[in-house]
């Protein structure tokens, strides 16, 4: 059943959020699931206290600690989690600088169990090198070097973090919404000689479905019926593609949904498109499907005259969460990178919030880390709107573009837009642009007014960036959430 949990009128709205944002994430890589406390004696309780720590079942976010791996670690000592470093084996993979063991005490055998698992040097539950450090001395050495600069991460749960709550509850029983994504059926429309699987390098294989020849009835691609577990019904889609066929060729996305189980037509949605020019390189893509009830994902790809090539289309995964709200992919990253003026800023579109507001992103190029900020734009709903705009949590995301993303372990920042944001000069950063920005021409055809940029200057550097796999093909994915009160 799901875990109760209960936030405390106390704790600031950015922290609130970010739990949210936990809970998700422990979702997508464990059957555990979370529900607003009604009655139940035994629930977790979030308040604000100094700094963070666990008092029985009482959850302190404390000012500074509102970020994802800390709520995920606290959250993993709720659900019975000991820290990594404590286990009994411990010696066999870190030293501890001698006269400071006491704030490392090993855990016995007989008092906690490993399940088994690897030693994880990437666990959210390890401590950095320099815990209670009085400098920059490591306390805590790794046997094996590599690992050094890695304990203590600060991303996400980690492969084996997931691989353990599964096991600590059993989770090996419950079937995700993405086990259903294994198998693909083929519509008879499709030649199977068209189908092809595709070594993909060391991941596996991948669909490809040829385009080449006449205009014909389009091919269709079906997952299994799947059923939504949440009670908010959203699902967000993503995958990869890859074209190479006439600009005129189409891959369409949507979903089937079906009454009931004696119901086996279903009612078909589109609810995404993608044509164009053929591609370079592989493209991330984000689908909001929204489904209601038990529905089957479907790709149908539609042959242009003489087209010639295909679609391809790899690692797709389902979560049942919102998708980003911007999303950009910076190819062949670290030539851009290097050849980048230092502070050179590349802009998403104009885009507008749930509620109205227009904003855009942009990724600010450092030669040896990058930044992201957002920045509000004059917008059509304007006159409509509520200034200052305050209360709205922004997410920053650098994409692990691990295929699986149950294993993935993205770099995520947030904050959330104040009434007293100021900047040196004391004005208001979340006022109207038209009060605060300046003017430039939008595509060329419209005088927009722009607000100040707001974000994060060193949000990741590169050498960060080669630990996991945010660089797959030599291709950057930047995410952006704007969410309302």
């Amino acid at each position: 059943s799901p875990v109760p949990y209960e936030l405390d009128m106390g704790l600031d709205m950015n922290a609130k959020g970010v739990i949210l944002k936990a809970f998700e994430q422990i979702r997508i890589k464990s059957c555990i699931d979370f529900k607003p406390r009604d009655s139940e004696d035994f629930y977790l309780s979030f308040k604000k206290l100094d700094g963070e720590h666990l008092n029985g079942q009482n959850l302190s976010i404390g000012t500074g600690c509102d970020s994802l791996s800390t709520v995920e670690h606290e959250v993993l000592h709720a659900l019975g989690f000991n820290h990594e470093h404590c286990r009994s084996d411990r010696d066999d993979y870190v030293q501890i600088d001698e006269g400071l063991e006491y704030n490392f005490a090993v855990i016995g055998s007989e008092n906690s169990t490993t399940h088994e698992t690897p030693y994880d040097y990437w666990s959210v539950m390890h401590y950095p090198k320099n815990a209670f450090s009085n400098g920059s001395a490591s306390t805590i050495t790794t046997i094996d070097p590599k690992y050094q600069d890695l304990i203590g991460q600060r991303l996400d749960l980690s492969p084996g973090d997931a691989i353990e709550l599964n096991l600590l509850y059993n989770c090996s029983k419950c079937l995700k919404i993405k086990d259903h994504l294994k198998r693909f059926q083929y519509s008879r429309k499709i030649n199977p000689e068209d189908v092809v699987a595709l070594c993909c390098q060391e991941e596996g294989y991948f669909i490809h479905v040829n385009t080449s020849g006449q205009e014909e009835d389009p091919g269709v691609l079906m997952t299994q019926i799947m059923r939504p577990k949440r009670e908010c019904k959203v699902q967000c889609l993503q995958f990869y593609y890859y074209y190479t066929g006439n600009e005129s060729d189409s891959l369409n996305i949507g979903i089937r949904e079906f009454e009931d189980e004696q119901n086996t037509t279903g009612t078909f949605r589109l609810m995404g498109h993608i044509t164009g020019r053929p591609t370079s390189y592989w493209k991330v893509h984000h689908v909001s499907l929204n489904a209601t009830k038990n529905f089957q994902v479907v790709f149908e790809i539609k042959k242009a005259e003489n087209s010639s090539g295909g679609f391809s289309i790899d690692d797709i995964n389902l979560s049942e969460t919102e998708c980003p709200h911007v999303i950009m992919q910076i190819d062949e990253f670290e030539n851009v990178l290097n050849t980048s003026k230092s502070g050179e800023r590349l802009y998403s579109p104009r885009l507008y919030s749930k509620d109205g507001y227009a904003y855009r992103l942009a990724v600010v190029l450092n030669k040896t880390y990058v930044g992201m900020f957002v920045q509000l734009v004059s917008g059509v709903n304007d006159d409509q709107l509520e200034w200052p705009c305050v209360h709205r949590q922004m997410t920053f995301q650098l994409l692990d573009q691990t295929p699986n993303m149950q294993q993935q372990m993205s770099q995520r920042w947030t904050f959330t837009t104040e009434q007293n944001d100021e900047d040196a000069n004391d004005t208001l950063i979340w006022n109207h642009p038209n009060e605060t920005g300046t003017t430039f021409l939008y595509n060329n055809t419209e005088l927009v007014r722009t607000g100040f940029l707001w974000g994060f200057l060193r949000f990741a550097a590169l050498e960060e960036m080669q630990y996991r796999d945010f660089l797959r093909g030599g291709s950057a994915v930047f995410m952006f959430s704007f969410d309302g009160k």
